[in-house]
């Protein structure tokens, strides 16, 4: 199996997943450090505070108090660690120009700015390039780790930037494509490919080495 058989193998079962929700860029980014060692649902509570309190705006993150948007994105958990870390993110895009100067930015220059940030590592950083910049960077994470390693596809212990480069280079730059492939893995590894798959209902269970005889349907 390669990597764009998976990927139709996963869209046909899955479908268009129109991700990351969120409805500007600022709030992509938000969402992105929010997100970092928790639950997706945690971060729409965590955005739903900053909405209702009329604090989703640059100006509006930038002047609250630490201790303040700290108790409002308290649902994603860390909340002074990661309050820390969007202080650090949005004083970074303001003194950068805001987000329409840094739409400018070339894709290596946008990342290796965004990784000198506190806090920002690997994965978001290109959670922001691909969702929020539309940038061809494809974003590896756990999900990605154990799905297409228990395909035989990559080896799962490979740093980051080396299982970046290689997917990049086997699928060539598509934005749309890596969106929707990232977001067809986090479905499939939430509801199927789960640290104890589930492989009789796995689409990908076919050519798939891990899909031991033990897991698969009775012929």
């Amino acid at each position: 199996m390669t990597l764009l058989e998976a990927y139709h193998r996963l869209d046909e079962a899955w479908g268009p997943q129109h991700w990351w929700p969120g409805e500007s860029v600022l709030e992509i980014m938000v969402g992105a450090v929010l997100t970092q060692n928790t639950a997706w649902s945690n971060v729409e509570r965590a955005i739903a505070n900053l909405k209702a309190a009329g604090a989703l705006s640059m100006q509006a993150l930038l002047a609250l108090p630490l201790d303040e948007l700290a108790a409002l994105i308290r649902p994603a958990g860390y909340f002074n660690v990661k309050a820390r870390r969007l202080r650090a993110l949005l004083e970074w895009v303001s003194a950068a120009g805001g987000v329409e100067a840094l739409s400018g930015w070339t894709d290596e220059k946008l990342r290796s700015g965004l990784l000198g940030v506190h806090g920002v590592g690997p994965e978001t950083a290109d959670d922001i390039l691909l969702y929020a910049f539309e940038r061809p960077v494809f974003v590896i994470d756990a999900y990605t780790r154990r799905i297409l390693g228990r395909l035989g596809l990559i080896d799962p212990t490979m740093g980051y930037e080396h299982l970046r480069a290689m997917i990049e280079a086997e699928l060539s730059p598509d934005v749309p494509l890596f969106n929707q492939f990232h977001a067809l893995l986090v479905a499939h590894g939430k509801a199927i490919c789960r640290p104890r798959p589930r492989c009789t209902v796995c689409v990908l269970r076919e050519g798939c080495p891990a899909a031991t005889p033990t897991r698969l349907p009775p012929e």
